[in-house]
């Protein structure tokens, strides 16, 4: 049973409690690659997202504005996509990172970002980073 922050004793820190977001399965269309072929054709990338988002202090209210919006995250990848060609899977994971931790509610991302049609003998190819408050 969790405690509420009227529970907390004096000189007892308060209980920080997280939520995670999920963006799960993106697959959106971008130029990324070093190779001649992958700087004249978009190619897909699938994208997940997992955030650590600090909970707001007292009751939980139904408003938009209390929580991470995973619609701007996405809508954020996109945009960013949008900008132009992208040499490196690292490269593109590192700033959808930097886009998420933006909101300082935002603890951790951990972010994967994966080229599907690289090989024919793999579902995909990528990479994996998580990154935190400095």
């Amino acid at each position: 049973m969790s405690r509420s922050q009227a529970d907390i004793q004096p000189g007892e820190a308060p209980v920080r409690r997280l939520y995670r977001i999920l963006v799960r399965d993106l697959v959106l269309k971008c130029l990324i690659g070093i190779h001649a072929h992958e700087l004249l054709a978009p190619q897909r990338v699938r994208i997940n997202v997992d955030m650590s988002v600090l909970e707001q202090a007292g009751p939980l209210s139904d408003d938009i504005a209390n929580v991470v919006s995973y619609e701007d995250v996405i809508d954020g990848i996109k945009t960013m996509l949008a900008e132009g060609h992208i040499n490196l899977v690292e490269t593109l994971a590192e700033k959808i990172a930097d886009l998420c931790l933006i909101d300082e509610r935002v603890e951790t991302a951990r972010i994967r970002v994966e080229k599907l049609d690289v090989y024919a003998e793999a579902a995909s190819v990528g990479i994996e980073i998580e990154r935190g408050r400095k």
